[in-house]
């Protein structure tokens, strides 16, 4: 048989990419060796680089006189296996990203490549270089950081007169926790002499002996050794001298739940809708055929049990489940509920945990320790094999597109991958996304609905309280007297309220605070951005700009202001009218501490709190039985948003958190503080009536050529000249307009609503049209184009954009 001797490999090289592999030959020592997955360290050019093998061959058309061999191997077994592969091939052609960055993103941080620079004497050097600098050694590690500028000036000129060389080693970060444990000999005779020999007096070694002599041959960690025989360091050391164990180091996984405790749970009676769609599910599992199921379930329906039933259908098969949650907010929540029912099969993964604990997961994923994976967006990259069933909590939320390269949308993936397995994959949302409701109306998806609350709870009701009328009869605040009142009303009957602050992130707007009114710009409809240093408003969609007017252009009046709070500012407020009340205040202040923010929705549940404040984060998954009362402080921050999604997000948003009342036998009242109580996204909201918005945005986004009725691709470039960028954005947008037809609509160029970021300016041109397919080659060049570029230009191209910010 003909031995495969040339590799495929992806190089990392971080200037002028490729998704074109280059050829390798496979050294005759590692023939056995590489196989597809593995990443491997190669030279390319002057340095080595990190490369990941993604096919063999036995020939190859390329001159062998050029070829280089790989020169070594750094794994033992493929990081990536061939479902991944083939993944990463479809997620690079889907988001304009290179493979390379792709494979990165599927890797946990420990298994991206280092690269160490070392620095060699090979001529004369004088002995101030040689044993100040070098420290009388040929080599040294060439760490800037840790070098005066004085000597990296001369190390510079060194190197450019050939008395130094410089060289690149590929290190592997990826490093396996130990600890220290105890292997017993099995030599019984051996034990058995020593014993019949022991001084009389020496009992605690005479412990240690009997046990090791009922424990031939086993490891035992220390700590564990200890506890059971209460034995001392000094009596182990005596133990090691005399033979009977040997010191050694045994790995140990880091657990990233290993502090929280976990009851465990058994299934919940359904009721007939829960059956109904946990039977069609099962149905299409059973079935091996892939299909996506809509399940759109209103808050409390019990559709995190309907997901519970269906996985433990599928392991029970033996197969395993990928479970995603939006946000590592949530994470701690649902880990509970799914690690009670499924123990220690189930696996962890998100960015909140260190790199050695993401590392430890994925490690015990990959080797198949576990048959259950919970995680945010990457963990949809999770190396399970034999997958039966993937569920998307949520999946209308924006945090499961990654705003950076790669950017993927981990609902993509997840069909992907469903697709691939040939199973069903659900998607669960109380108010879906309207490109998945669509789907699903054209029968693409499967939609399940759940209409009724599990347990016989009620809908709350939902009450939308005109700031208007309450700022036009006092001062400037933001609480309104029935919010005052019904949260008094809650700390005398002991019952709990959340509070949203619906924080308004970069963007500004100006709004009347008389009439609600907020500027739009005339082309596309959107609200505008506030710009303090022109004192001007724009759209960031076709570069739409007019002065901040000072009367409204409704109603005539001058309360026309710049909207926006903090939550700080709201705690120092509520404290002052509700002095006597215990508030917990959550925002990315007071949960950037690992772990910060589950200690406080235990704090929470445990009641040591009245009244739980916070921005977004609190709006979603949060299910305590006390909360009785929800305030939405402010619904028309989203609402002010320069995005066609502003509708839709603020539906899903004030849906969401009006969803965290009344979950159980307490009846729930929500209030929704708003200067335009007769926006349609409010008006549903305060229904729960998703089919009516639903009915009236896809309406909306119809008239405005918007999505799903249009793809949207958002171009993106950055420079350090303001100047540069708008220039270079222009000979893009007339090299666009040059090779499409009219069916194509691009706005733009125009600044983005934040402009400048890190010292680099930037630049859009949207992208509205009907037709992928050849609009996609055109962008394929555009991007390759843009990396031929030498004076600084960075260009990046998002496919269906969440946020134009």
């Amino acid at each position: 048989m003909t031995k495969l001797q040339y590799a495929q490999i992806i190089v990392d090289v971080p200037t002028m990419q490729t998704n074109q592999p280059y050829t390798y030959i496979v050294p005759e020592t590692m023939l056995d060796t590489v196989v597809p997955g593995m990443r491997v360290d190669v030279p390319f050019g002057h340095r080595h680089v990190m490369g990941f093998v993604v096919g063999l061959r036995a020939t190859t058309d390329v001159d062998t006189e050029q070829l280089r061999s790989i020169t070594n191997v750094l794994d033992m077994t493929p990081v990536l296996n061939a479902e991944l592969l083939s993944l990463s091939d479809y997620i690079a052609d889907e988001t304009f990203a290179f493979r390379i960055s792709v494979m990165q993103t599927m890797l946990p941080n420990a298994l991206k490549a280092n690269y160490e620079r070392i620095l060699k004497i090979i001529d004369d050097v004088n002995d101030d270089v040689r044993y100040r600098i070098f420290k009388g050694l040929e080599e040294i590690t060439y760490r800037p950081q840790e070098i005066d500028p004085t000597d990296i000036a001369t190390l510079t000129k060194l190197r450019r007169n050939h008395k130094i060389d410089m060289s690149i080693n590929v290190l592997n970060r990826a490093k396996i926790k130990t600890q220290l444990a105890y292997q017993f000999t099995d030599d019984m005779e051996f034990l058995e002499n020593d014993y019949q020999e022991l001084n009389k007096a020496a009992k605690k070694q005479a412990e240690l002996l009997k046990f090791i002599l009922g424990h031939l041959g086993e490891i035992w960690i220390k700590k564990e050794l200890q506890e059971i025989i209460e034995t001392s360091d000094s009596t182990l050391r005596q133990g090691v001298n005399k033979k009977w164990l040997k010191k050694i180091q045994v790995e140990q996984l880091r657990d990233p739940f290993a502090m929280v405790n976990m009851p465990t749970t058994t299934a919940l009676q359904l009721n007939s809708e829960q059956q109904d769609a946990l039977d069609l599910i099962l149905a299409s599992a059973d079935a091996g055929q892939y299909q996506p199921f809509l399940l759109e379930g209103i808050t409390g329906s019990g559709k995190t049990e309907v997901y519970l039933q269906a996985a433990q259908h599928v392991f029970d098969q033996g197969k395993t489940v990928l479970f995603l949650v939006p946000e590592i907010a949530l994470t701690p929540q649902m880990v509970r509920r799914v690690k009670s029912r499924f123990g220690a099969q189930t696996a962890v993964l998100h960015s909140g945990l260190s790199d050695g604990e993401r590392y430890d997961e994925w490690r015990r994923i990959e080797r198949g320790d576990v048959k259950i994976v919970v995680g945010a967006r990457s963990a949809v990259f999770a190396p399970l094999d034999n997958i039966g069933l993937i569920i998307v909590d949520e999946e209308h939320e924006t945090t499961y597109k990654q705003t950076d390269n790669p950017r993927y949308h981990a609902r993509d993936v997840a069909l992907w991958r469903a697709q691939y397995y040939q199973i069903p994959v659900i998607l669960g949302s109380a108010t879906p996304s309207l490109e998945s409701r669509a789907r699903a109306q054209r029968g693409v998806y499967e939609l399940l609905r759940l209409t009724q609350r599990a347990g016989g709870a009620k809908l709350p009701t939902v009450e939308i309280i005109d700031m208007k009328e309450t700022l036009a009869d006092g001062p400037e605040t933001n609480f309104s007297e029935q919010l005052r009142i019904k949260l008094k009303e809650r700390l005398d009957r002991g019952e709990q309220s959340v509070l949203m602050l619906n924080r308004r992130g970069f963007s500004s707007f100006v709004m009347c605070r008389d009439c609600g009114y907020v500027p739009r710009d005339p082309n596309c409809n959107l609200a505008m951005t506030l710009h303090m240093d022109s004192h001007t408003l724009k759209c960031h969609y076709c570069g739409h700009e007019e002065p901040i007017p000072k009367i409204c252009g409704q109603c005539g009046s001058n309360r026309i202001r710049y909207y926006g709070t903090g939550t700080e500012k709201i705690e120092t407020e509520l404290k002052s009218l509700l002095p006597e009340a215990r508030v917990i205040r959550m925002d990315q202040d007071t949960t950037r501490k690992k772990g910060s923010m589950d200690t406080m929705l235990q704090k929470f549940g445990n009641h040591e709190a009245d009244i739980l404040l916070g921005t977004q984060m609190i709006a979603k998954g949060l299910d305590f039985p006390d909360v009785t009362l929800v305030g939405v402080l402010n619904a028309d921050t989203s609402l002010g948003l320069p995005d066609f999604h502003a509708s839709e997000r603020t539906f899903q948003l004030l849906t969401q958190v009006s969803g965290r009342a009344g979950r159980a036998k307490k009846a729930g009242e929500v209030l929704v503080q708003t200067f335009n109580p007769q926006h349609y996204a409010i008006a549903y909201a305060k229904n729960h009536d998703y089919e009516g918005f639903y009915k009236q945005e896809m309406a909306v986004r119809h008239a405005g050529n918007y999505a799903p009725y249009y793809y949207t691709v958002q171009i993106q470039a950055s420079h350090t000249e303001k100047n540069e960028t708008a220039r270079q954005m222009i000979q893009v947008a007339r090299w666009l307009r040059s090779r499409v037809g009219d069916q194509v609509i691009i706005l733009g160029p125009s600044p983005k609503p934040i402009a400048k970021l890190r010292n680099r300016y930037y630049f859009q041109i949207i992208l509205k049209f009907k037709r992928r397919q050849e609009l996609d080659i055109l962008l394929v060049e555009l991007q390759n184009r843009a990396q031929r570029t030498k004076n600084g230009l960075q260009l990046s191209i998002d496919r269906e954009p969440i946020s134009f910010m």
